[in-house]
């Protein structure tokens, strides 16, 4: 199909736009900065919903990001809410009604909700219906969730509805992005081990079910073009065998090693409470999550929202008409 006409028209006090119209008499509009080289970068970072990352480790305990369950239900709030989510990594939702009803339809406002293995939205004790360590009263290590999937989640919300004849069960976030940053510092090589080598993991607990990645990926993935660190994926307790050979296994562990002594490190443990009427949203490509161990029983609901559903929505209630043209003419 050729172009049969190109012409340039105003769109704006401020910015122009090619109408072209082809062969068949259909017409199409492409923004004059979606093909500007000067409105590339800003156009990239439209395209992957980026924005500002600010690294934190445990005196974020002093600023903890949080937005009223008020004002997200007015609207703008959902905005601010996945804005802090997309800098900060993770953020409360707080005095919202304690109940799933509130909390699913929260979640729903984001994205679809992702069904798994373990269901959809979840409402659960721990009585290890699931056979998943999260299904238990038990200490979890800082992690992140669905290693075994080929793309994890990348929203992740608890919120704890109850607990009762007991106690304990503090939660625990890690900045995955500060640590690996930590980790380049220190030693790079050991960064670049993580960086570059696969792992495999797997979900084989319950009955029927062997789920395995489609490939082994590694602990730290880059974009590929903009070569920004765009995932941490990070779970002991899911992982299987390392994609190489007998030479470089012991480096790897070594890296390993390394950068699970950085997770543990207190300074980089944020240590707090769930309670009800305030959820936690957390990125699940860049915050591991864990817990103490408790006594009594607890009933925790939340859910899984895919990344794309995730950044689509932070798109949609972050950025102009204008920058989403721009940027999905380009993508």
């Amino acid at each position: 199909m050729s172009a049969k006409q190109c012409e340039i028209s105003k769109v704006s006090l401020d910015g122009r736009a090619f109408d072209v119209e082809y062969g068949d008499g259909h017409r199409s509009r492409v923004p004059f900065e979606a093909l500007s080289n000067k409105k590339a970068s800003s156009v990239a970072t439209h395209r992957h919903g980026l924005r500002p990352v600010t690294t934190w480790t445990a005196d974020i305990a002093n600023a903890a990001p949080m937005v009223s369950y008020a004002d997200v239900q007015a609207g703008p709030g959902l905005g601010v809410l996945l804005r802090k989510i997309r800098n900060r990594g993770f953020a409360f939702v707080d005095d919202m009604p304690a109940t799933p009803e509130a909390t699913e339809a929260l979640l729903a406002s984001i994205g679809p909700i992702r069904n798994t293995h373990y269901g959809a939205f979840y409402d659960f004790t721990s009585d290890l219906s699931s056979k998943d360590t999260a299904y238990t009263s038990e200490a979890l290590e800082p992690h992140t969730d669905n290693t075994y999937f080929t793309e994890p989640a990348g929203l992740q919300a608890l919120h704890l509805l109850s607990h009762t004849d007991g106690s304990g069960g503090e939660s625990s976030l890690v900045d995955g992005f500060g640590a690996a940053n930590q980790l380049y510092r220190e030693d790079p090589a050991a960064y670049v081990s993580l960086s570059k080598v696969g792992v495999y993991a797997h979900a084989s607990g319950n009955d029927g079910i062997s789920i395995q990645p489609a490939q082994p990926f590694p602990t730290f993935s880059h974009h590929p073009n903009m070569h920004y660190l765009m995932q941490v994926r990070w779970n002991t307790a899911d992982r299987a065998g390392i994609a190489t050979n007998f030479k470089n296994l012991e480096r790897w562990y070594r890296a390993a090693a390394k950068f699970d002594a950085m997770l543990s490190e207190p300074k980089n443990q944020y240590w707090f409470q769930l309670k009800p009427g305030r959820m936690l949203l957390f990125d699940n490509w860049r915050v591991l999550h864990g817990r103490s161990a408790f006594t009594g029983k607890r009933r925790m609901c939340g859910g899984y929202i895919n990344r794309d559903d995730f950044v689509s929505r932070y798109r949609m209630t972050n950025l102009t008409d204008e920058e989403i043209k721009a940027s999905t003419i380009t993508g």
